[in-house]
């Protein structure tokens, strides 16, 4: 390797600009000020500044963990006929590390790229070398420090129970006169992950991958990427948050679970329903071991201990028997059957005893008119997300339309049109989205006719259809699964609200109310 001198009238440079967090982005070392002084600078010298690379984390001690700095050493080696100046507003802007410093430098030297610094003359004399080292180790001490001291504060609120990291989906800061900085809910997406969480502990959401679907088909929801998917590593990481229980931690810390000052979402009853049920399907989209044979299979409860009864074919003499039974360790019922037609047939009378009384479809009629007025205002509202979203990719191409007209290294040219032809791609699928999501006038009518079959005769349905029929019919019968005892047979079953409803009409008296006045008869 040959390092070239640069020579005195060389005046090509760069500048590389760097803040630890994005709020001293506004301050006065923010990155705006580190580019005016650096330009200023350059201007004094006779530079001419080709680029200026920023970054906005820290990255820890690791420069390759900057894109700024990543791109900038890229940008050299895209040029390397050239010679250029690399301009720091501060040493400790090059690395507040002293080993990650040394081989920096290094990087810049085989680049044959000198570095100037405005706070610091760097001096590759063997004095100069070791006044560099020690200032490159004393940023270090002070980015260790002020690391030590920030923990201890951070540790001392949740100890006092505040959530001090990044706010999790759901939820933003906001000030408060007596707490301070306090998590708060963050609407339209606090009300849709409080409903994933009880839907998912209740079982009407059976599986992480139906909460994962039931996150991406609301606009409101934060996906994990352009095509509107969310990732299921993210799905696990809500769910197993204490944090939406209205409780903190910091293991890491040696902080124990404790109740904090913000708002929870869901109960912590809801919350340990959820890790139980985590703990018994982690990565069980659906069941391998349900068949036609058993659909009742995983959605009647063991009333001993609240978990799903499991099913099997037991051997007699001369044929097999179906059975269910529970199959948890330490339970009063386990391993103990119960025949197949006990549990079927018990399940059975319960979707019969759901048939309404035929004057009642008047009204459920209008109830279903009112339903969908309301999911229609509320498709409406998702439609004005999604055109918020498309205008806000608007102006993000606009932008990079200027950066374009502003640029000069095809290289970034190339990158800003990539990313436009990103942007519309997500616009296109956003536009759709929009169009597609309030249903036309015509809907109304079939979706009442499908409901109206529905709830008129359930078991008809359940009978007549197959085994995924079933499990459907099941699902929008009954808000919860059911419970059995083997010594009482079926509790009361919580059914849904539209059965719920007509129960309740249906045990309602409507006899006349007698005249004001005038005494009954008697006998």
């Amino acid at each position: 390797m040959t390092n070239k001198n640069i020579e005195q009238g060389d005046t090509r440079a760069v500048i590389y600009c760097r803040v630890s967090s994005t709020k001293q982005k506004t301050e006065g070392s923010g990155l705006e000020g580190q580019e005016h002084r650096c330009r200023q600078y350059a201007a004094a010298q006779g530079y001419e500044v080709e680029a200026v690379f920023p970054d906005d984390a820290s990255g820890g001690g690791d420069f390759m963990k900057r894109p700024g700095m990543v791109a900038l050493l890229t940008y050299l080696d895209a040029q390397p006929d050239k010679n250029y100046v690399v301009i720091f507003d501060d040493l400790k802007r090059f690395a507040r590390d002293t080993e990650f410093h040394i081989k920096l430098r290094r990087e810049f030297l085989q680049r044959d790229a000198r570095i100037e610094c405005l706070n610091f003359k760097l001096d590759d004399t063997p004095e100069g070398k070791f006044v560099e080292t020690i200032f490159a180790a004393q940023g270090e001490l002070e980015r260790e420090q002020n690391r030590r001291q920030v923990i201890q504060k951070m540790k001392a609120r949740v100890e006092k129970g505040y959530y001090v990291f990044h706010p999790p989906v759901g939820y933003r800061y906001a000030k408060d006169r007596i707490h301070g900085k306090l998590l708060v809910r963050d609407e339209p997406v606090a009300s849709i992950i409080a409903e994933a969480l009880e839907s998912y502990a209740s079982g009407r959401l059976a599986s992480q991958s139906e909460v994962m679907r039931f996150f991406e088909s609301k606009p409101d929801f934060p996906k994990s990427s352009d095509d509107g998917s969310v990732r299921i590593t993210k799905v696990r990481e809500i769910l197993e948050r204490p944090t939406y229980a209205g409780y903190v931690e910091a293991p890491n810390w040696g902080v124990s679970l404790r109740k904090g000052h913000h708002e929870p979402l869901i109960s912590f009853a809801t919350h340990e329903r959820v890790q139980a049920r985590l703990k018994g399907n982690a990565n069980a989209p659906a069941r391998k071991d349900i068949n036609e044979d058993f659909p009742l299979r995983g959605f009647v409860l063991c009333d001993d201990c609240g978990e799903a009864m499991t099913s099997c074919w037991s051997k007699g003499r001369n044929k097999h028997y179906p059975y269910y039974l529970c199959d948890t360790p330490d339970c009063a019922s386990k391993r103990k059957s119960i025949p197949r037609a006990d549990i079927e047939e018990g399940a059975e009378a319960i979707l019969r005893s759901l048939q309404p009384a035929t004057q009642l479809f008047d009204l459920v009629r209008a109830m279903f008119i009112d339903v969908w007025e309301m999911r229609l205002t509320e498709a409406r509202s998702a439609r004005k997300t999604l055109e918020s979203q498309i205008k806000d990719i608007d102006g993000q191409t606009e932008a990079l339309l200027d950066r374009i007209v502003e640029a000069t290294s095809p290289s970034v040219i190339q990158a800003y049109e990539a990313r436009i032809e990103k942007l519309e791609r997500q616009k296109i699928r956003l536009s759709e989205q929009a169009a597609q999501i309030v249903p036309p006038k015509g809907r109304l009518e079939e979706f009442i006719e499908h409901a109206l079959t529905f709830l008129g005769n359930p078991w008809f349905l359940y009978e007549k259809g197959g085994f995924a029929f079933k499990r459907t019919v099941l699902k929008l019968a009954f808000a919860e699964p059911l419970r059995y005892s083997r010594d009482g047979g079926y509790r009361t079953a919580k059914i849904t609200f539209p059965f719920k409803v007509l129960a309740d009409f249906s045990t309602q008296k409507c006899d006349l109310v007698e005249p004001r006045g005038v005494e009954p008869l008697t006998s």
